[in-house]
């Protein structure tokens, strides 16, 4: 795990310098810059975890240099220590009131000065911490299952996932790749750091290396401002590459070198920044046979796949089947607030006897969709309307309930995640798939409830 990062600001230079001693006697990564204009463009440049910041500075103060750094998404604000040699209860209540987490007075000792930062860096590990907690539902369920596969998924996840290994995760589309990266986030040492993903099918090929890398003011038509890339914001933390094999040659190679040296470039910089990241990456293609192609880096591919891992797709465990269903059944209807549902052992079998070629992720819609359209209780084979694709059991079809227009919309639902699947999850390329605008097809999604992210 990297040291966490510290910053200086004061505009006296034995200041900086005896700070930077005691902090680097203590393990911490310093760096110190003489203005408030030069730590902001800093800031905009890498990430620090701590800012011991005069309030007296020349030019732009400490307190205006204060706000501007609270300008930074919580995720990846650092704790400021605010420092002056004229300090008074008003000033320190105030610096506190706009963001300070603590006030101290020149020429602070090095107790102070150690046990003040550590508090401070301790402090913001826990409301992160916190923060994952809150957001574990978004994170997705825990892995779900009693079935041979993922009992083994589950042995291999317990030896690697808290290694700094990199890790390629094989599987079709919905079987759950971006479920296993979580666990393995959330299982490893940068737990408490943050977990970012980066859709590489969804992302326009002209955007991601923005998206990933971060770009500089000016530095394309439409950058008004700079920006942290996401393999920046995932410094100390887990970065997820899903569906690595929809990745542009171009974007392959910028990635490959970020592997390699630990570092990036921001589009239009000059300069690169250090960054320590886990890669996970996943993808439903082959990428050997994508090589042969000519369509994805061999090199990239030895870097990414250190250790592969396999997601078996639902037909391979249809025991977790019905654990599974129960599972989104009692998610939806708390989520909707309905009353509580019961499958029946024949809508269990009927379950069981589909092909699910849309794995997990269409059992998870096929549930909600159940919850939001059934009024009845107990849900029966002829409420699963699934025998379009069953696999040939001789069994009789279900029939449809409810109104015309319920199973008009019903069936306009079915269609348009049955074309979102196949996109990879790509609204931009489902609108295309179904002959219809992006806005209209939005505004269509929302109609019938699909709560799907491009």
């Amino acid at each position: 795990m990297k040291s966490p990062r510290i910053l200086v600001v004061d505009d006296e230079p034995g200041i900086r310098k005896s700070m930077t001693g005691v902090l680097e006697d203590e393990g911490y990564e310093v760096e110190s810059v003489g203005s408030g204009e030069e730590c902001l463009k800093i800031l905009q440049r890498r990430a620090f975890d701590a800012i011991l910041l005069d309030i007296w500075l020349p030019g732009m103060d400490g307190m205006e240099t204060l706000l501007r750094i609270q300008e930074i998404p919580p995720d990846d604000r650092p704790v400021v220590v605010m420092i002056s040699g004229h300090g008074n209860i008003e000033t320190a209540v105030k610096a506190t009131k706009l963001g300070a987490f603590d006030f101290l007075e020149k020429p602070p000792t090095i107790e102070k000065i150690t046990v003040v930062v550590k508090n401070g860096i301790q402090q913001r590990k826990m409301e992160r911490e916190l923060d994952r907690l809150h957001a574990k539902s978004s994170l997705g369920p825990e892995i779900i299952g009693e079935s041979v596969p993922m009992k083994a998924l589950r042995q291999q996840l317990a030896l690697m996932a808290s290694t700094n290994g990199r890790v390629l995760i094989y599987g079709e589309s919905g079987t759950g790749k971006e479920l296993v990266a979580q666990a393995i986030h959330r299982m490893s040492t940068r737990s408490a750091e943050p977990f970012i993903e980066v859709n590489c099918a969804a992302i326009p090929e002209d955007m991601i290396e923005s998206e990933l890398f971060g770009h500089r003011k000016g530095s394309f038509p439409g950058a008004q401002e700079d920006k942290i890339g996401k393999l920046q914001r995932a410094d100390g933390g887990t970065l997820f590459l899903n569906e690595v094999g929809d990745m542009s040659l171009r974007t392959q190679a910028k990635v490959l070198r970020a592997l390699d040296e630990g570092r990036l470039e921001p589009v239009g910089a000059s300069e690169s920044i250090q960054v320590d990241a886990r890669v996970i990456a996943a993808t439903n293609k082959h990428l050997e046979e994508e090589i042969e192609r000519g369509n994805f880096r061999e090199d990239l591919f030895y870097r990414l796949n250190v250790i592969p891992f396999d997601v078996p797709p639902l037909r391979e465990r249809l025991e977790d089947i019905p654990k599974l269903a129960d599972y989104f059944l009692r998610e939806f209807t708390r989520a909707y607030g309905r009353k509580t549902k019961e499958l029946t052992p024949e809508a269990y079998q009927a379950l069981s006897d589909y092909g699910w070629p849309g794995n997990v992720r269409e059992l998870r819609n096929l549930m909600e969709r159940i919850v939001i359209m059934n009024p009845q209780a107990r849900v029966d084979a002829r409420h699963i309307p699934l025998q379009s694709q069953r696999r040939g059991n001789g069994q009789k079809p279900p029939q449809w309930s409810g109104s015309l227009q319920e199973v008009r919309e019903s069936a306009e639902r079915d269609y348009i995640l049955k074309k979102l699947e196949e996109s990879s999850g790509n609204v931009t390329r489902t609108s295309e798939l179904l002959g219809l605008e992006r806005s209209n097809l939005y505004r269509k999604m929302k109609t019938l409830g699909i709560t799907f992210k491009d």
